[in-house]
């Protein structure tokens, strides 16, 4: 993947995502697999997808579900650093502010015009709601002004429909570990928008805490890279941090006990006037959260009967949570599946690969469209806003 970065004056970073080999974001297929069993018109579809759920705005182009044309993204991160995690307000201001100039660079580089585009889809939910209202009322718009057909998709349903992209021979059903900010899940792909969780957190997502306890070692936001980073340079057995297991679920995960055990040993340390190595702790936090993820995940798989296993969100661009699933998937004769960096993290392209079956399939949605902010996964009446064509 190749990034083109511009920091601009209000300090948001600007960013182009390319493929290294054509510069359309590294999905060269023509046609997608598994496009041949889709039902619905024939012929290519351009989709003009929008993505405005949390502190990135971002607007692509996607053609037939995985190839990617343009993948715009405007980031926030610098904004929200100052104040140890994402405020609301500020994002929905800086999305008002960015979104048409995401959606004119997404085109542009996509060499499309508006006339071109066959479908506008959007992130509905879940996330913050004045970040996705931002989204959705330009998506209604522009497929009220070009009389295009409106498709709401799920940010979650997105990420792991970022695996498509890159990978052109995956195909449901396989196991997908989804771990960001705000969800842990284990779910089952059965087919293209068809899951069923098997798995989920009970308190803290992954990435809650790993956002929380990089804030109390002094490494800052955001925690995820941070603690990455730090990792590299610790001893991961300094610690022997817990890894709860649930007795009457166990496919869901659990942080919050681990992010407490952090806290005490931090605060145990400042008692006694000791002063923590901040690499350990990263490393051995890293390491407990990793191997309760890695370890659900080869289970499910097992014991589902899947050799297919991938991985989404934010966090699935941690180092260490990839080098450990890969030696895993190998030694238990499980295909590993993943988006490159930064195609884990929130982007455009995601949900225009997961609208691309959402059309196939016939679902459209009306223009009453609304942000749902915590939107579930899974559930097919979840669609109560979508009507068919």
């Amino acid at each position: 993947m190749k990034i083109d970065k511009n920091v601009e004056n209000d300090g948001v970073i600007f960013m182009s995502i390319k493929g290294e080999d054509k510069g359309d974001g590294g999905a060269l297929a023509k046609e997608p697999a598994g496009g041949s069993d889709c039902s619905g018109s024939e012929g290519d579809v351009t989709i003009l997808a929008i993505e405005s759920s949390c502190d990135e705005t971002a607007a692509a182009v996607v053609r037939n579900g995985r190839e990617v044309l343009s993948n715009i993204i405007s980031s926030q991160i610098a904004l929200h650093t100052v104040y140890g995690g994402v405020v609301p307000e500020i994002a929905s201001r800086k999305h008002v502010e960015k979104i048409n100039g995401c959606i004119r660079a997404a085109l542009s580089e996509a060499g499309v015009t508006l006339e071109d585009i066959d479908v506008v889809a959007v992130t509905y939910g879940p996330g913050l709601v004045g970040a996705l209202l931002v989204g959705v009322s330009a998506a209604k718009a522009i497929s009220f002004a070009q009389n295009k057909p409106l498709i709401g998709v799920h940010h979650i349903e997105g990420h792991i429909s970022a695996n498509f992209i890159e990978n052109k021979d995956l195909e449901p059903p396989f196991v997908c570990l989804v771990v960001s900010g705000g969800h842990s899940h284990l779910v089952v792909v059965k087919d293209y928008g068809e899951y069923e969780i098997i798995g989920q957190t009970r308190d803290d997502a992954a990435g809650e805490a790993f956002d929380k306890v990089a804030r109390a070692i002094g490494l800052g936001y955001p925690g995820g890279p941070k603690i990455d980073a730090a990792a590299k340079e610790g001893n991961p057995d300094a610690f022997t941090f817990p890894q709860a297991k649930i007795s009457d679920a166990e496919y869901d995960f659990s942080f919050s006990g681990l992010k407490s055990a952090v806290l005490n040993i931090i605060n145990q340390a400042k008692m006694q006037g000791e002063e923590l190595d901040q690499a350990d702790v990263a490393a051995s936090f890293q390491k407990a959260v990793v191997e309760v993820l890695v370890g659900h995940a080869i289970k499910a798989c097992k014991e589902y009967g899947y050799d297919k296993l991938a991985i989404a969100g934010g966090v699935a661009s941690n180092t260490a949570l990839r080098t450990l699933m890969e030696k895993e998937c190998a030694a238990n004769g499980i295909k590993f599946f993943r988006p490159s960096p930064v195609l884990c993290t929130d982007n455009a392209a995601m949900i225009g690969a997961a609208a691309y079956y959402e059309y196939k399939k016939g679902v459209r949605f009306d223009l009453d469209m609304n942000a749902v902010p915590n939107l579930p996964l899974g559930d097919r009446e979840r669609r109560f806003h979508a009507g068919k064509a």
